[in-house]
């Protein structure tokens, strides 16, 4: 078994523009400032405004591209697009060590998963995840609120896929000492509001299980998994061992190259993806009429 919590819980906290190089604003930050201040000099000496209105309008322009990518990395777009546009892999003519797309039914390996709150049997993958609307920093006078992830449990395991197109049975690795880009849409099973912060048993207990305070307050809980029998989408490296056919984690990180069609830069892929073929995009984070 798998345990991806703690990489889930360190990417909800993470700000960081990753597909965006911090070399990119350490250039871009002074030539800015730079030609704000040759565009009001010219501005106030010759009277033309047409250089600052050209540098604001461009500023404008690549902050917005830059904005769209740092919060598109965070949702996971690049992924999801990727993911789709990828062509299906037939495993009668893929090569071992070919980077592949297998779109199948799963079966169980030797562990099986349970997911948390549904309790939900023979799982190859399971998501629970528990959003509470906290304050943000410490100004008391203009207090800043958000929804935060409190609590994460997240596990995949090793397990078995039947292509769709061959109808050969892979085992897929997704267990212990494996790296795992899950991209599975959570579904809300829980949520309080303003008005009805009314907790059930069932929740009261899940919460007590694992000491978190059953205080009314506004939460929200998204739970997603993967049952035998499901069809889905698993990209990875293929790796033939005589009549064993595998998907492992790429042993290098690759890319998802430019997605000019959708303005986003490159994401770097280190580990086996796990997506629902039919599947519309990543679900963002609880909406402002919860609130």
């Amino acid at each position: 078994m798998n345990d991806l919590s703690n990489a889930s819980s360190v990417q909800s906290h993470c700000y960081s523009c990753k597909p965006i190089p911090s070399q990119v604003l350490y250039v871009l930050v002074p030539l800015f400032f730079t030609g704000l201040a040759v565009s009001l000099f010219i501005l106030i000496a010759v009277h033309n405004a047409f250089f600052f209105v050209s540098l604001l309008s461009l500023s404008a322009l690549v902050a917005a591209f830059l904005i769209w990518n740092a919060v598109n990395w965070r949702r996971n777009r690049a992924l999801f697009y990727y993911l789709r546009s990828f062509p299906d892999s037939d495993l009668r003519l893929a090569r071992h060590g070919q980077f592949v797309k297998i779109t199948g039914i799963v079966s169980c390996g030797n562990i099986s998963l349970e997911s948390s709150y549904e309790k939900a049997t023979r799982c190859i993958y399971t998501s629970t995840l528990l959003y509470e609307y906290r304050v943000l920093g410490s100004n008391a006078e203009m207090p800043c609120f958000r929804w935060r992830l409190a609590f994460c449990e997240r596990f995949s395991t090793d397990f078995y896929i039947t292509d769709s197109k061959s109808g050969i049975r892979a085992m897929v690795k997704a267990g212990s000492g494996s790296r795992v880009i899950p991209l599975i849409v959570e579904s809300r099973l829980v949520a309080t509001t303003r008005k009805c912060r009314f907790l059930s048993s069932h929740f009261k207990k899940w919460l007590a299980d694992r000491n978190i305070s059953g205080q009314a307050r506004l939460l929200c809980l998204e739970e997603g998994y993967v049952k035998e029998g499901s069809s889905i989408a698993v990209m990875g490296m293929l790796h033939k061992d005589n009549d064993v056919v595998m998907i492992i984690q790429p042993p290098e990180l690759l890319s998802t190259g430019c997605l000019w069609r959708k303005l986003l830069l490159p994401v770097d892929i280190d580990g086996v993806i796990l997506g629902v073929p039919e599947m519309v995009g990543p679900m963002a984070n609880p909406p402002s009429s919860m609130y």
